[in-house]
């Protein structure tokens, strides 16, 4: 039985294989590909979320107890070529005016990417209770979106912002010299490592979409908890599974291509997952945003993907090789494809982006 169901394995492998062969040519139409994706995430629907009862709070804590013995994070090095060692320049022909390469809201019909991108960013500001005269540390800054916004918003307070990568430093630097930003420090370093120059002494500690690149977040909230002044807060923007298990991103089959290209290392957290995990830090609040406004979001930034196509396959030519230009263009088209059509599924409401609001125990 095990040999038969290998023999079935590779065969599927191998017409997986063929299969992207086949699209890495930019030769099949964008249905066919969402139908294909969409089929996919059936059966991961179905594989991560159990029935019985039981299992799945077996499934979870078990789950929760792997966490408490691995490494704050993994294959970091891997997760920052993949995304951030990208050139600074192929985010701007996609990203919005924000450089915002997380979720927008989009709260109104017919608003801009960069509408959405203030959205969104205002209400992280608001639901992590920022005020001006804080000191504020954010980890993982991205493209400089929030540590941008917030230097701007509140100029009494002193930003610290941790990126893992060197382009990202640099973009964040060169806009605020351009936006004459003096309460704005970018620090690269993997956050695995971080130990933040003011000590115990933040009144804030904010994450957009950096908690699904690690593992042990008990050991992480630990940390972060030590950051903060007494009465201090933690706000957490992060993608999640509502109606589902956690789960690790891992390269098990040829279907795995995003985990091998895109997320090597990554987490997909249920809703409740982080609440496992406070030790140190009391959940104050919780929110759950609807995976519809990650699909627009993603959507958004395809368009703009398509619209610069005669920009970036020379960009990507230089990057990736030459000959490699067309394929990862399609890699990343099928990168917001797949994503977005995850978000979208069952109406946004099996997975999307949680916010929490943590506060540290005196």
């Amino acid at each position: 039985m095990e040999k038969k169901e290998g023999l079935l394995s590779s065969a599927y492998n191998a017409a997986f294989r063929q299969v992207l062969g086949v699209v890495e040519r930019d030769v099949v139409p964008d249905f066919m590909i969402r139908r294909g994706i969409r089929y996919l995430l059936s059966k991961r629907a179905a594989t991560s979320s159990p029935k019985d009862g039981t299992e799945f709070y077996e499934k979870l804590q078990e789950f929760v107890e792997e966490l408490k013995e691995m490494p704050v994070a993994v294959q970091t090095d891997a997760a920052n070529e993949q995304h951030y060692e990208v050139p600074t320049e192929y985010f701007t022909d996609v990203l919005g005016k924000y450089r915002k390469y997380s979720c927008c809201l989009y709260t109104r019909k017919g608003m801009s990417l960069e509408d959405a991108e203030v959205e969104m960013l205002q209400v992280c500001c608001e639901r992590a209770k920022l005020c001006d005269g804080q000191s504020i540390l954010e980890l993982g800054c991205g493209w400089g979106s929030l540590s941008l916004f917030m230097a701007e918003k509140y100029p009494k307070s002193t930003i610290t912002a941790v990126s893992n990568s060197k382009t990202q430093k640099k973009y964040i630097d060169e806009m605020a010299e351009k936006k004459k930003l003096k309460n704005l420090t970018v620090i690269t370093a993997d956050v695995v490592h971080f130990s933040p120059p003011r000590g115990s002494n933040y009144d804030r500690v904010v994450s957009v979409e950096m908690f699904e690149h690690m593992k042990n977040y008990q050991e992480l909230l630990r940390r972060i908890s030590t950051w903060l002044k007494p009465g201090g807060f933690l706000f957490v923007h992060i993608f999640v599974h509502r109606l589902g298990l956690p789960y690790h991103y891992v390269v098990e089959s040829e279907e795995d291509w995003m985990t091998k290209y895109f997320f090597a290392g990554g987490t997909m957290p249920s809703s409740d997952l982080l609440l496992h995990f406070q030790d140190d830090l009391s959940i104050e609040k919780q929110w759950y945003i609807n995976g519809n406004h990650y699909s627009k979001t993603l959507e958004d930034w395809l368009v703009r993907h398509d619209t610069s196509k005669s920009k970036i396959l020379p960009l990507f030519e230089k990057t990736y090789g030459k000959g490699q230009e067309v394929k990862w263009f399609v890699y990343w088209r099928l990168f917001y494809l797949a994503c977005s059509e995850l978000f979208a599924y069952d109406r946004g409401e099996r997975w999307g982006v949680g916010h929490y609001l943590f506060k540290r125990r005196d």
